[in-house]
């Protein structure tokens, strides 16, 4: 019997902020993958090592969560005022689907260092020392995002004193601009509050009628209040993630969720569309102690939200997410601004699994709708390994 060889593809291993993924070149790609559809779909899941029904993938570059089974696709940008086109997937870890449905705010951070290690930024554009600004274009959602990235000597500054809580070592601070975040979402009309309100009752079948915030801002993002559904808000991983009852529970409200903001037409269409929307709960401060161990004080913070990716508690904040929460709460009357103590508010910082994390928001209000011109937040990012990725020549 004749075996393919396997054919081997240009590739970069990056973490930004709390999230790795596999990042490649658009014009790097196999031809048949270079535009949508089943070969593209096939390659990045052979490259993950996904679907695997062991949920480990161990034979792929995936990290058997959602933190870890990304990939990212890089171009250089035909639009007006962009240098790139920042092309997001989310890979099923146990399925065999790539969702292209929503950002990955974590792995924006690391777009900019890319593009410009890449040769994908023109080199008049880059400081010999100092701080280059990279103009992306989130093509899964289109929306813009600007990254300050810090140069050295004509290089991406990769190490520094920044420090994320949920990622062990420090690096170099990349500042992240999401310009205009409301998501304009198929059958959500671009509200940023597709119900046309700051708080629904959310009819959930088997859960109970819960208040919930939808918002269209960074990603799709439901929340409900900690103590609606039996929880106090300081929970990490081990309490959720083991729990099949809560998990199931969990995506039953998403599940409502999406068809309540008009993200799905058919109840059934939530579990084709895991990455979005995202749904979160939120409570007033409280004292916690962090997964690393860390004492996180109430009075260093002004809300505590956890939230699901991918149908699990994430380990820190999706950074998409921590955009929603940031509008959110600049924006009085929603759940996450009540739980902040209510007002109006620039900034929160608030606590996650991990630790804690500061976003920023600016919302106005025109003719009686909110407006969030912008959301900002600082992440980090650094290269773990740079060359070729190999998957079977039969593969696509």
């Amino acid at each position: 019997m004749a075996h393919q060889p396997q054919i081997k593809i240009p590739a970069t291993y990056m973490r930004g902020g709390t999230s790795k993924g596999v990042f490649f070149r658009l014009q790097d790609l196999p031809e048949a993958a270079q535009v949508p559809g089943a070969a593209r779909d096939a390659l990045l899941m052979r490259v993950i090592g996904s679907p695997d029904p062991y949920g480990k993938q161990i034979d792929g570059m995936g990290g058997a969560t959602s933190s870890t089974s990304k990939t990212v696709i890089v171009a250089r940008s035909t639009r007006p005022d962009h240098d790139v086109d920042y092309l997001f997937g989310q890979v099923s870890i146990d399925k065999a689907f790539v969702d292209w449905s929503g950002n990955c705010g974590n792995l924006s951070s690391a777009v900019g260092p890319f593009a410009l290690s890449n040769g994908l930024i023109d080199a008049a554009r880059i400081p010999q020392n100092g701080t280059a600004t990279v103009r992306i274009w989130q093509a899964n959602i289109g929306k813009t995002i600007i990254a300050h990235v810090p140069v050295t000597h004509g290089q991406v500054q990769e190490t520094g004193d920044f420090e994320l809580d949920g990622v062990t070592f420090p690096a170099a601070e990349v500042q992240l601009e999401f310009m205009d975040p409301a998501a304009e979402e198929e059958g959500a009309g671009g509200a940023m509050f597709p119900t046309g309100n700051l708080v629904d009752d959310l009819e959930v079948p088997g859960v109970g009628t819960l208040k919930a915030t939808m918002i269209n801002a960074g990603i799709p993002t439901i929340f409900v209040n900690a103590d609606a559904i039996g929880y106090t808000g300081t929970e990490l991983q081990e309490a959720i993630n083991g729990d099949a009852k809560a998990l199931a529970m969990f995506e039953t409200i998403r599940a409502f969720g999406a068809l309540r903001m008009g993200l799905i037409k058919d109840i059934d269409e939530a579990a084709k569309r895991q990455h979005t929307p995202k749904i979160a709960f939120v409570a007033p401060p409280a004292d916690y102690v962090a997964s690393s161990g860390k004492q996180v004080k109430a009075d260093d913070i002004d809300l505590l939200v956890r939230a699901l990716s991918m149908g699990k508690l994430h380990h820190a904040m999706m950074g998409t997410a921590a955009v929603a929460i940031g509008t959110a709460a600049a924006i009085p009357g929603t759940l996450v601004n009540l739980a902040a103590g209510g007002g109006e508010r620039t900034a929160v910082r608030f606590g996650h699994p991990s630790g804690t994390l500061r976003v920023g928001a600016e919302a106005t209000r025109v003719n009686g709708d909110w407006s969030v011109t912008k959301a900002i937040m600082s992440r980090s990012a650094r290269v773990l390994m740079e060359g070729w990725v190999r998957v079977p020549g039969d593969t696509f």
